[in-house]
């Protein structure tokens, strides 16, 4: 067992060197008592030779290659997209004829920007040669036809002519433009503060008491009032399923719930997909009802308009709008009814909306920081203190009535929803919106898509409020209201801030 009891130790070996030899040997086994001095450890101070050094090299050159090509390749994209995009026009929905004067004006813009570009090059190159200095011995004018006294006799010219006519005008627009962005920061300062105040103490719309409970068991539904739901759509092929599937899922009695799916498409394929899911959703039992246009007048004004002048809809009392790529929660319309109750001056209820898809690229998180500040802080502030903000165009709940009285849908502006919380508000109606309540969307992904809805949410502000602009002055609502719709409402949000916006990128900079 001695031999056991022996592992681990440091002892010094003990025996003598052993030699195993074998027939026509050509290599032995020593067993070495000792280091050899040719098998001594290498010191860890000792440099790298020059082989590894040349290998550590080609390595750190081989990184910095794919780096230049990695970069080199980003550059070729961008170049090919702008390619395709700027000069082939591919991927680009082009405006229709209606919109000639736009394509127009951006044709102006467009050589504007290309001759600030070609004046900020000539600029730059002239600074690096020095020519901004007079004192420069290498600045030199010659009426000849060399080209170097040429240059300098068109630098000292453009200067001029910047000096005289350009700088005083571009003063003046920057003054212009900074007094605008102090008025709008202004009013922003005012309602990042009426935030604070309401986080801080914490107020908001609330319900007294659960409106649909009832001792009567048998009787209890009859507190649920009858609501209409609408899904507006037109050609919505991705989302339609989703849509009219989380519509069908909310949580209210069967039989006083309607949902109408408002087709305005007029892709024959896409009207038989919309329609199977109806059908599968009414063998299910749900009261949902398919109503297609054949002729797309007043676009999504004219569908609503169309769809409110049915006979049934006098039997209900409120309308939900939910456009074709919401899907509300099932417990929607129990958050958001029940706040008409024991409150006939109310006549909307506005949800907040919530982005599937604000993390998707750059494009949509800008979109979603841009709407959040809008939902969050304009929204709320203005229905907890002023009772007044534009109607969204969907997630929200009608009082039907109130649409009613406010002369329905109309089809004058792009902007419908707008023109009716206007006129609502106008006849003394009181909005409510619910920071709390969300209902799922998603945001444009492509700058084509931002750039159509973007056109359609701005074409219509200023053209209602010529429209609207006497009645506001006539109406019986207060001054202070007034001041607010007139000034607040449509000259600072939507005609101040777009314009120092444009004036500023577009003019100034360049």
């Amino acid at each position: 067992m001695a031999p056991f009891f022996g592992w681990g130790t440091k002892d010094s070996p003990k025996g003598t060197p052993v030699v195993v030899k074998m027939e026509n040997p050509n290599f032995s086994i020593v067993e070495i008592d000792g280091p050899d001095a040719a098998f001594k450890a290498v010191e860890k101070s000792r440099g790298k030779n020059a082989k590894q050094v040349r290998w550590v090299l080609l390595l750190k050159a081989n990184r910095a290659v794919g780096c230049v090509s990695w970069l080199a390749s980003i550059l070729w994209a961008v170049l090919g997209t702008i390619k395709k995009r700027l000069i082939f026009r591919q991927g680009v929905v082009l405006a229709s004829e209606k919109l000639g004067k736009g394509k127009l004006l951006f044709k102006i813009i467009k050589v504007f920007l290309v001759i600030s570009l070609l004046i900020l090059a000539f600029e730059v190159l002239a600074y690096l040669k020095g020519w901004h200095y007079f004192e420069n011995p290498d600045l030199y004018i010659r009426h000849t036809s060399d080209v170097q006294g040429l240059s300098h006799l068109v630098y000292v010219s453009w200067l001029e002519f910047r000096a005289d006519y350009i700088a005083p005008f571009v003063q003046s627009l920057s003054t212009f433009c900074v007094v605008l962005f102090l008025i709008q920061s202004v009013d922003r300062m005012l309602l990042c503060l009426g935030c604070l105040y309401i986080r801080f103490k914490k107020i908001k719309p609330t319900i007294s008491e659960d409106p649909f409970k009832s001792d009567d068991i048998e009787g209890s539904l009859d507190n649920y009032p009858m609501v209409l739901v609408q899904i507006p759509m037109c050609n919505e092929r991705e989302v339609y399923e989703l849509s009219i599937s989380a519509v069908c899922q909310l949580d209210w009695p069967k039989d006083r719930l309607l949902i109408q799916v408002l087709d305005d498409s007029d892709d024959k394929s896409i009207q038989k997909l919309i329609k199977a899911e109806v059908s599968k959703w009414r063998q299910q039992g749900i009261n949902i009802i398919f109503r297609h246009r054949s002729i797309r007048t007043g676009y999504k004004a004219g569908n609503l308009n169309s769809a409110m002048s049915c006979d049934y809809v006098k039997d209900y009392e409120f309308v939900a709008i939910f456009d074709a790529d919401f899907q509300p929660t099932t417990d929607f319309l129990k958050q958001t009814v029940p706040h008409f109750k024991d409150n006939p001056e109310i006549g909307l209820v506005q949800a907040r909306w919530a982005f599937v898809n604000k993390d998707e690229n750059l494009l949509t998180r800008l979109q979603n920081i841009n709407l959040c500040y809008h939902f969050e802080i304009e929204q709320q502030v203005n229905g907890l203190f002023q009772n007044f903000f534009g109607f969204n165009g969907t997630a929200g709940v009608w009082r039907i009535k109130a649409l009613e009285e406010s002369g329905g849908w109309l089809e004058r502006t792009t902007v419908e929803d707008m023109d009716i919380a206007v006129r609502a508000h106008l006849n003394g109606w009181k909005f409510i919106y619910l920071n709390d309540v969300k209902v799922l969307c998603e945001v444009p992904e492509s700058f084509e898509a931002h750039r159509k809805q973007q056109h359609r949410w701005h074409s219509g502000p200023m053209q209602l409020f010529r429209l609207c602009l006497p009645s506001v002055i006539t109406s019986k609502i207060s001054i202070w209201k007034k001041a607010n719709l007139i000034f607040l409402f449509f000259l600072l949000r939507k005609l101040i801030l777009p314009f120092y916006s444009f004036t500023l990128f577009c003019v100034i900079l360049p």
